[in-house]
Order: C-alpha cells, then structure tokens, then sequence
C-alpha cells in the first residue's frame, strides 16, 4: 500500500520543459544570398567607369538640371491641384441621381482612364494642328473672340492639361471611393437637421472620407512626379528628364546622365513619402487608439531616448 501511496508523489516533481527555439534556416540562406547579390552590385558600380559618377557629380547641381527640377516640381504639383479639384467635382458628378451629370462624368472618366497618358501628351502637344486658332461664340453663329492655338496652348499649358485631366479621371474613382466609405446613415443625419447636399458633403462625408482618399491620393503624387518625364512627348524643353537626355546626348555620355535624373527622382520622391507617411498618421487619429511610432520614434526607442515627433 504504502509504494502505491507514493507514486503519485514522485509523478507530480517533473522536471521543467526545455523549450528549444525554432530553427529557420532558410532565413539565413536568404539573408546570404541578398548579401551576396548587394556586394556584387555595390562592387559593380563602384568599379564599371561606364557608370561615369564624376560626370554625374559635375552636372547634378548645374543650372539646366537645376532648373528642369523646379518645372518638375512645379508641373507636379500644379497638376495635382488640377486633378484633385476636377477629380472631386468629377466624383459627385458620378454619385448625382441626374443621370446627365452622373454619365458626362463617367464618359470623361473612361476616355481619360482608357488612354495612355503619353498619347494624350502627344496630343496636347500636336493640337495646334488639329485647332490652328480657337474660337468663342454662338455655335453655327458668329464668333466673338478667337486665340491662336500655340499662344494659347504653349509647351507648359499643354503638359500641365495633358497631366491634370488624367489625373482627375483616376482621383475621381479615389474620392467616390472615400465618398462611398461613410456610412449613409450621417447622410440622413445631416438631412434631417436641415443641411443642405453641399453642406453634408462639405463638413460630414468629406472630412471623414480623408482617411480613404489621403493614401491614394500620396502615391499618386508620387506617381504623377515621375509621370512628369513623359512630356518630352510634347516636348517640354525645360523638364528635368529632357535636360538630361539634352546634356547627355551633347557629351555623348546618355547613361550617366539617365543615371544623374533618376537619382534626382529618387530624392524627391522620398521627400514625397515621408510627408504622405505623415499625413496618413494624422488622418489616423480618428480611427486608431495608438498611432504607430514615427522614424524618429523608432530611432528614440531603440538608443534609449524618448519624446514625441
């Protein structure tokens, strides 16, 4: 009795778990491999002359690069505001019971959307020979005013329309889409306390509808910013990829030059992320109890400081 009172006292001192971790080899294959790879490719272009990175350093801050950088800039941002703003009219358009205004909106939508956005800058560019002046007045009638086609549309104008009408058809379907997001019952809300559409729209969808149209709305400014080469379908003169290829085809040098814009593009369109990166954390609030932390943050947390940034 007494040796079968005593086996479930010595069952009950087990020794403890050995937890052994999980062993992923495979992470480490990979990690070797992009390793590898990287200091192939580091030691390339440190080492290939064709790359010609003191050409690059000698022309980077030239004036015509310089120069070509603002008008990119400029064109970027000029055709973000056009397409974002006709982009917003385009989208109520769409949601209208008025099936005039909702299906002018869609047929826009669809030619802008279905097209190359380089053919449409080929066609800007080439409308003075479709239109040589362009006129105002009573259709079949009488013309009041008439403007000739190339100094009414230069160069700019034509890149600048070409960008921002094709950028309003696809930020369009990015504010229906935040439109669409908000619940219809503040709608109703908003109609039973005497608000007019506009108001609704004004100070309850729209407000609320940022959180949806903020990161589509970041890339796709990012993505207009490289779009911009495109208009050397025009050609702009002044834009930053076409004074490259201008520079590099005169020093017979075309790569490093190629090289030269697209680190430029790389710069700006990092200075672009981190700001959307931004933007989106402070459209965040409403809708997250902890924001994720910041770079600055992250850099705080990992060296031992603290702070908000």
């Amino acid at each position: 009795m007494s040796t079968d009172q005593q086996a479930p006292a010595e069952s009950s001192h087990s020794e403890p778990i050995q937890a052994v971790p999980v062993r992923h080899p495979g992470r480490w294959v990979g990690v070797a491999v992009i390793a590898i790879l990287f200091a192939m490719f580091v030691h390339s272009v440190m080492t290939n002359p064709n790359w010609g990175w003191s050409l690059i350093g000698e022309w980077i801050f030239s004036p015509p690069i310089l120069k070509g950088v603002v008008v990119t800039l400029i064109l970027t941002f000029l055709s973000m505001i056009i397409g974002l703003i006709l982009g917003v009219v385009l989208a109520v358009m769409r949601l209208s019971p008025n099936p005039v205004m909702s299906s002018s909106a869609w047929v826009f939508v669809w030619v802008f959307r279905g097209t190359p956005v380089y053919v449409q800058l080929f066609l800007w560019g080439s409308i003075i020979a479709l239109y040589q002046t362009i006129s105002l007045g009573i259709p079949f009638g009488p013309e009041f005013f008439t403007f000739d086609t190339k100094t009414l549309i230069p160069a700019f104008v034509a890149a600048l329309l070409g960008l921002g009408l094709n950028e309003a058809a696809y930020m369009s379907e990015i504010v229906r889409a935040g439109i669409l997001s908000v619940d219809e019952g503040q709608e109703e809300a908003a109609t039973a306390i005497g608000m007019s559409r506009m108001q609704t729209l004004r100070h309850i969808v729209l407000p609320q509808a940022m959180r949806v149209i903020v990161p589509p709305t970041g890339n796709e400014t990012i993505s207009m910013l490289k779009t911009t080469s495109l208009v050397i379908a025009i050609p702009l003169t002044t834009e930053l990829f076409f004074q490259a290829q201008v520079i590099g085809n005169r020093l017979f040098q075309p790569f490093p030059m190629a090289v030269m814009a697209s680190l430029w593009y790389l710069f700006l369109t990092s200075i672009l992320m981190t700001g959307q990166y931004y933007l989106e954390r402070y459209y965040a609030k409403g809708a997250m109890r902890n924001l994720p932390p910041t770079p600055i943050q992250k850099l705080k947390a990992r060296f031992g400081g603290g702070g908000d940034a």
